[in-house]
């Protein structure tokens, strides 16, 4: 399972904070892009680990895939699609949170 991972070293640590105390929040400090980015690479991978998941039942229907594969990719792509289920409801209910506000 390919789960894309946040890197935070000292310097873009350093750089991060030069640019919250520069006022300059808007764009990222490099080219690997924001939030919706990170965001679309992680749909991504729970994409992929359905697929590879799709792939080993598609083998052991056939009879060449090994059954531990098939448990642990099955397990995985569960595991995934728990996590985007997870992230939904929050975001869900920030929203609804952030509704209920008043000005």
């Amino acid at each position: 399972m390919s789960v894309p991972t946040l890197t935070v070293t000292p310097s873009s640590a350093a750089n991060a904070y030069a640019r919250v105390q520069s006022g300059g929040l808007d764009a990222p400090a490099d080219a690997s892009g924001g939030f919706g980015d990170a965001l679309a690479r992680a749909i991504q991978g729970v994409a992929d680990t359905g697929h590879k998941a799709d792939a080993a039942s598609m083998q052991s229907i056939a009879g060449t895939g090994n059954l531990t594969d098939l448990a642990t990719a099955v397990s995985q792509a569960e595991l995934a699609l728990q996590t985007v289920i997870a992230v939904r409801d929050r975001v869900v209910q920030a929203y609804q949170d952030v509704t209920r506000m008043t000005i």
